[in-house]
C-alpha cells in the first residue's frame, strides 16, 4: 500500500482546510487510518484516526470540536477536515495505515506527509 497525502497550505487563523490521504495498490477498507502531526521542535502527536468502516473515531484533546476525520473506501481514501485552524496547528500532517481486519494483520504503512501552515 502507498498513502499518499495531500491539501496542506497556508491559511490563516480561523480558516479551514481539508486533507486528504490516498491509497493505492490496495485497498484499505480493513485498515485503521490515522493522522499524525509533526511540528518543529515537538514530538509526534497523533491528531485523529479511523476505523475501517469509518463507524469509530478518535481525536486529540488539541483538535476535539475543530477536526473531523472521515474515509471513502470506494476512493480508498481519508480525510482530515480542519476548521478554526490556530498557529499551534501549523506541522507537517502524516496518515499512517494499520490493518486491523485483512490478510495484512498488523502491517503498517505511512505517507509521506503534506505541510500545513497557519499563519496568525
Amino acid at each position: 500500500v502507498q498513502l499518499q497525502a495531500s491539501g496542506g497550505g497556508l491559511v490563516q487563523a480561523g480558516g479551514s482546510l481539508r486533507l486528504s490521504c490516498a491509497a493505492s495498490g490496495q485497498t484499505i477498507s480493513t485498515y485503521a487510518v490515522a493522522w499524525f502531526r509533526l511540528a518543529p521542535g515537538k514530538e509526534r502527536e497523533l491528531v485523529a484516526a479511523v476505523s475501517g468502516n469509518g463507524g469509530a473515531t478518535y481525536y486529540a484533546d488539541s483538535g476535539q470540536g475543530r477536526f473531523s476525520v472521515s474515509r471513502d473506501n470506494a476512493k480508498n481514501t481519508v480525510y482530515l477536515q480542519m476548521n478554526n485552524l490556530k498557529p499551534e496547528d501549523t506541522a507537517v500532517y502524516y496518515c499512517h495505515a494499520v490493518d486491523l481486519g485483512g490478510i495484512n494483520y498488523g502491517l503498517e504503512h505511512w505517507g509521506k506527509g503534506t505541510l500545513v501552515t497557519v499563519s496568525s
